[in-house]
């Protein structure tokens, strides 16, 4: 587990839209004029919309590094993210991602 992070401190809606992420499921973000984010929209891979993801869960998550943009590409969950989740069966990452 990374210093400083528990599983305890990540809501419900947090956990749900990491394990979309992890199932590779992305966020893609709508920005005003100035490039502030505006609304933030998980897709989960099969192309469904999580209601979970909020901006403020955005936030949250970005704020402690549990997901990342690469390129100006849609955001992913770290590899941080991925310790940070509570097991699953279907969670599915490929080593690509890291």
């Amino acid at each position: 587990m990374p210093f400083g992070l528990s599983r305890v401190n990540i809501s419900k809606s947090q956990q749900r839209t990491l394990h979309a992420l992890a199932q590779g499921g992305r966020i893609l973000l709508e920005r005003d004029d100035r490039g502030t984010p505006v609304a933030a929209e998980c897709l989960t891979h099969t192309g469904w919309v999580l209601p979970d993801c909020t901006l403020d869960v955005f936030k949250a998550l970005k704020r402690r590094r549990l997901i990342i943009s690469r390129d100006g590409g849609p955001y992913r969950i770290t590899r941080e993210g991925a310790l940070c989740l509570r097991s699953q069966g279907d969670n599915r990452t490929s080593s690509r991602a890291w």
